[in-house]
């Protein structure tokens, strides 16, 4: 046998041929290779000596004497040394070259998959939903129709319940929010297609159904962005990208709003203003003569984004924020506040110590519009609020060899922070600058947050863990079973309440009380926590990472080392719906008890080892190919082995998919629904002479790592 490879050492760039055509991903990051240096840079030795907290011994610079004679001689030495180096190095790239072009790696097994084209028909294919066939289920070399025109007209998307009679019984409606001080432009309304384009594909995981979102329209690119600029020129306030679009039809959504100069427009002041006039909607002491509510109180959440100094804020970005600011916020009556939340790369600027600093730093980092929705924080903030110790003896292993400190390894000590900062949240997104989504905003956040809150807490758990996938399992409830009969069927002991786990002397902060099981498991009717809000909710499925090898499994700091590792969870994106009762737990455990782990890892720990409500939200997930189901299901729920898991050396496995860290496939599918070309596919004059622009279904993009409309 020759020496052992890491099988992610062998991982290219992501090319997927498949049924006559390549298709090129671009390359994204592995979790196996972190920011910092490889660990295999150091000998086991020197590595040993790090964990020990010994050091290694260094001979300094100076400590040594030497003549000028032999100075001369190392000189040429060092010099020699460097030519041979160089030239054994170009020689070397040479012969690499010439072999890479004789030998042709082994393809993964999804790429043998037909490739899944519908996603590129366009709005002139639209079909009434009980009509659509998903291309998955449909017969080979089915004829596609295209119409002159599209088929349907454009609809204002209207998701807020705020007229229902369920909603008034509970919450006073919110009043009109606007733009300007003057009330003169209101919050635009966004428009999309009844219908679906024909032969679109279907999600493999999730649907629209369980999450209440309207799985029967589709967006595209006019009537989603059209009113927040999208559409027209700068000189009216817009940013003028639609001129190289394919636009059969567009022009009734034109038609449809009214053109709002944005150049002008403070964000942050329009937020205040929208919850200063909802504000006794939040108001829980608005009271009747005779003591009893006369409302329940409306929760808010913080809807942060992750940015940082350096960021470069493109323009669909742009459309982005003010998409979300409008639709979460204003529209909802202040029920979010929309936030930047943005990391000073440069330690040595002293956010802290100067207004005007602070304020140099925030307008050289961020467009105007959102200088007064931002908060600006550093590591060295984080060294002085969580000062330590952190000892390396605590340590169980830092994989990437980062400062505990770093935003890599500890990227919740600034949502920790900003929450305390901020206790009038009743929730606070945690939303990552590299997400994009084609849908309402609203109407997913709140379909989310719904479906979380009706969620029993009995095998939520197991039931998290795995992925849901309708075509395999059926709907929810059938999942359900199943996993209830696996649980019973492998004897494993389920998630009941806080989980209990040996502190080597450490000690422990107490559970809050609600999250004490009111009866034993086997008593209990799938009762508790329906109607109770999530405390954590994730959007790829929480596992166990000792069951897997994911390379930051171990990186848990503050506990005993001398007895066994804490149990622990993760789930894959920071992206995540935090309580702040959450938050202030890992705040505490932070300050108090120094325990800290790898940003995936420490919320959905903190909620095990705590009892809190956690779920991993079945939102729709896309891949680019047609996938059997049964091996989709065996692939993703049950791994041959801990190495196949899709949370570690399988992950490939998810490259064709449209969310996850290293989804190549949602970029490219971003960019084509903008109307870029993509792979030397799309583009204005090939969605001109097919179908004209793609129309989806509103869907959850990670990652975005660039996008264009040309």
């Amino acid at each position: 046998m020759g020496p052992f490879k890491n099988p992610l050492s062998l991982i290219p760039s992501f090319r997927l041929p498949g049924s006559g055509s390549k298709v090129v991903y671009e390359e994204l990051p592995s979790h196996d290779m972190s920011h910092a240096s490889s660990p295999l840079d150091e000998s086991p030795i020197m590595l040993d000596s790090r964990r020990k907290g010994t050091s290694t011994p260094r001979r300094r610079l100076g400590l040594f004497r030497t003549s000028p004679k032999r100075l001369v001689i190392a000189t040429l030495a060092f010099f020699v040394t460097l030519v041979l180096i160089a030239g054994g190095s170009l020689r070397a790239n040479r012969y690499y070259a010439e072999k890479d072009k004789t030998e042709e790696r082994i393809p993964y097994h999804w790429e043998a998959y037909d490739r899944l084209n519908g996603f590129y028909n366009g709005v002139r294919t639209l079909v009434n939903y009980t009509d659509w066939v998903p291309e998955q289920q449909a017969a080979p070399k089915t004829k596609i129709k295209v119409n002159k025109a599209p088929p349907f007209d454009p609809v204002v998307v209207n998701p807020y319940p705020f007229e229902s009679e369920e909603y008034l019984k509970l919450h006073q409606s919110p009043k009109r929010c606007y733009l300007d001080e003057n009330e003169e432009h209101g919050a635009p309304d966004v428009f999309a297609y009844p219908g679906i384009p024909a032969g679109m594909a279907a999600p493999y995981w999730g649907s629209y159904e369980s999450i209440k979102t309207a799985p029967d329209r589709c967006w595209e690119r006019f009537g989603r962005f059209g009113p927040y600029g999208y559409s027209y020129n700068p000189a009216e306030g817009g940013l003028g990208l639609s001129n190289n679009s394919a636009h059969v039809g567009a022009e009734k959504v034109q038609e449809m709003f009214t053109k709002i100069d944005y150049r002008g427009v403070n964000w942050g002041k329009a937020q205040k203003r929208c919850f200063k006039k909802n504000q006794e909607r939040f108001d829980p002491s608005l009271v009747s003569a005779d003591g009893a509510l006369l409302q329940q109180k409306v929760k808010r959440s913080a809807y942060v984004l992750r940015t940082w100094t350096g960021y470069q804020y493109t323009d669909i970005q742009l459309l982005s924020l003010r998409a979300m600011i409008t639709e979460l916020s204003l529209k909802s009556g202040g029920e979010y506040d929309v936030h930047l939340l943005v990391h000073v790369k440069d330690d040595s600027i002293p956010i802290w110590a100067s207004e005007d600093i602070y304020n140099q730093t925030l307008r050289a980092n961020v467009p105007e519009e959102f200088w007064d929705i931002t908060t600006l924080w550093s590591e060295q903030l984080m060294r002085t609020y969580y000062p330590g110790p952190f000892r390396e003896e605590d340590n169980v292993e830092n994989h990437s060899k980062g400062d505990i400190h770093g935003v890599y390894r500890s990227a919740h000590f600034a949502l920790q922070w900003f929450a305390q900062q901020h206790q009038e949240y009743d929730f606070f997104w945690n939303w990552e600058m590299d997400l994009r989504y084609t849908g309402h905003y609203y109407e997913f956040h709140n379909g989310i947050s719904n479906w979380a809150a009706e969620q029993p807490r009995k095998l939520l758990w197991e039931r998290s863990s795995r992925f849901w996938i309708p075509g395999a399992h059926g709907p929810w409830s059938k999942f359900s079973q199943l996993v209830e009969q696996e649980t019973a069927e492998r004897k494993e002991q389920p998630v009941w309440g806080p989980v209990e786990f040996p502190t080597g002397g450490y000690g422990k902060i107490p559970s809050p009380e609600k999250n004490t099981p009111p009866t034993k498991f086997e008593d209990d009717d799938y009762k508790w926590g329906v109607g109770e809000d999530a405390d954590l909710i994730v959007f790829d499925p929480l596992f166990d990472p000792a069951k897997t090898n994911w390379v930051f499994r171990n990186d848990v700091s503050g506990y005993n080392t001398s007895v066994e590792t804490p149990p622990r969870r993760v789930a894959i994106i920071t992206v995540a719906r935090l309580s702040r009762e959450l938050l202030n737990t890992m705040h505490e455990e932070t300050y108090r008890l120094h325990h800290t782990m790898f940003p995936e890892m420490w919320p959905p720990t903190v909620a095990l080892h705590h009892g809190y409500k956690a779920v991993y939200a079945p939102h729709p997930v896309y891949f680019d190919r047609k996938w059997p189901l049964d091996t989709m299901d065996k692939t993703f729920n049950y791994p041959s082995a801990p190495h196949e898991s899709p949370f570690g050396w399988g992950e490939h496995n998810m490259q064709g998919g449209s969310f996850y860290y290293n989804a190549g496939f949602s970029g490219a599918l971003w960019r084509r629904w903008l109307g870029a070309k993509e792979n030397g596919e799309g583009g204005k004059k090939t969605e001109q002479s097919k179908s004209d622009r793609m129309c989806l279904r509103g869907m959850l993009f990670h990652p975005i790592k660039s996008e264009s409309v040309e």
